[in-house]
């Protein structure tokens, strides 16, 4: 494990700095759509459009990554979220528009780099903690999206907040290329890629690996309909100020640091599938907890509903990807997560807006609950298909 430190602890920043990236705008959307004289829901198109571009350019990376070098293509994933969001801080819509859509570039290549470097420098019998550890960037990222950007927001606007984010991609660029050489010089020795339609076959002709792809878009519609609207409900909904709302997204995020390491942990000795459904069912019970919330619940009731959602709603998908990477033929981590990352983000791109409909002609409490049926019957489903005897649990 001593081999696997470094790189780790590189894919790991990297992580958190484009994680950090993806939901800045969220945390700034109350002020963005203010200053732009648009609706706050729009933020649900532009994550839609943020995972869509993301999940095309999962499955483009695959061959690049094997090609060029996994840093190397993290780097170019660095500058194109502080292309995004420097020209988001030109404060125009069609400006915002082309911001997201180089973000969610930068948001593409990350997982399946991160598979190729990992799967060559850690055991398997660690795989689930540490493709854990490695996804907890995720909510060290969105949980310093929570505290930074409303900090920058009262002194400098959200302009200004945004070229600060731009600048310190710029500088993750660089520093992580120091380490580039001896990470790329390893991961770069292995055999030409198959070929990413080789790996979406493999993948839906595998019956565990379909049941847990499929199930990952419905848990990435939950866990993005939670973290990309959470700023928002709070402050429409129950009358929070951009501030507390911006506070409780982050310490959901860093209770669910802990509760994804555990997770991963657990994997490690337990059926992954299995631990996804359990996770799925306790989800369900955040989910409908969290539509029931009103204006007039206190405030240390919306405080542990949403952090005892949150925790669960992103504890699972280091499991799921350190599962891929189990099953993944030799030499092909890369593609397979490709796919498993386009399917999650697939999640991402219909979740939110059909999240936000549900909301604006209806409520937040039935876009919620929708949600949450549709959760459960994912949860059920993994743990039927981790009991079948056609299933060997890593």
């Amino acid at each position: 494990m001593h081999r696997a430190v470094v790189p780790v602890a590189t894919m790991l920043a990297i992580q958190v700095m484009v994680s950090l990236s993806v939901l800045s705008l969220s945390v700034m959307m109350p002020a963005v759509a203010a200053d732009l004289e648009i609706d706050p829901k729009l933020v649900g198109v532009f994550t839609a459009i943020i995972y869509g571009v993301a999940a095309v350019m999962a499955l483009a990376a695959a061959e690049p990554i094997v090609r060029l070098g996994a840093v190397r293509i993290c780097q170019a994933a660095l500058l194109m979220a502080a292309v995004g969001l420097a020209v988001n801080a030109l404060a125009m819509v069609a400006a915002t528009v082309i911001a997201v859509i180089f973000i969610g570039a930068a948001q593409g290549p990350i997982n399946p780099a991160s598979a190729h470097v990992l799967a060559q420098r850690v055991p398997r019998q660690w795989f689930g903690m540490v493709f854990s550890l490695k996804q907890t960037g995720v909510p060290i990222g969105f949980a310093l999206a929570g505290l930074i950007f409303p900090a920058l927001l009262s002194m400098m606007g959200w302009r200004g907040a945004s070229l600060v984010a731009a600048g310190a991609a710029v500088v993750a660029a660089l520093v992580v290329e120091l380490l580039r050489p001896s990470l790329d010089a390893v991961v770069t020795a292995g055999k030409p890629s198959v070929g990413i339609w080789r790996s979406v076959h493999f993948v839906f002709a595998h019956r565990a690996l379909r049941v847990l792809g499929l199930s990952a878009i419905v848990y990435v519609v939950a866990q993005h309909t939670f973290t990309f609207y959470l700023v928002t409900y709070l402050y429409e909904h129950c009358g929070l100020s951009i501030a507390q709302a911006g506070f409780l997204l982050s310490l959901s995020q860093v209770f669910g640091t802990a509760v994804r390491l555990l997770s991963g942990g657990i994997g490690d000795r337990l059926p992954r599938m299995q631990l996804l459904g359990w996770t799925g069912i306790g989800m369900t019970a955040g989910c409908i907890a969290t539509g029931l919330l009103q204006p007039d619940t206190p405030f240390w009731l919306i405080a542990l509903v949403v952090v005892g959602y949150g925790s669960v709603v992103i504890s699972w998908n280091g499991t799921s990807q350190a599962e891929f990477a189990h099953l993944a033929p030799p030499g092909e981590a890369a593609a397979v997560a490709s796919v498993q990352t386009a399917l999650a983000f697939s999640g991402a791109v219909i979740g939110p807006p059909i999240f936000a409909a549900i909301a604006a002609f209806a409520s937040y409490r039935m876009a919620f609950f929708a949600v949450a049926s549709l959760v459960l019957a994912a949860a059920v489903w993994q743990i039927a298909a981790a009991r079948a005897p056609s299933y060997r649990p890593s």
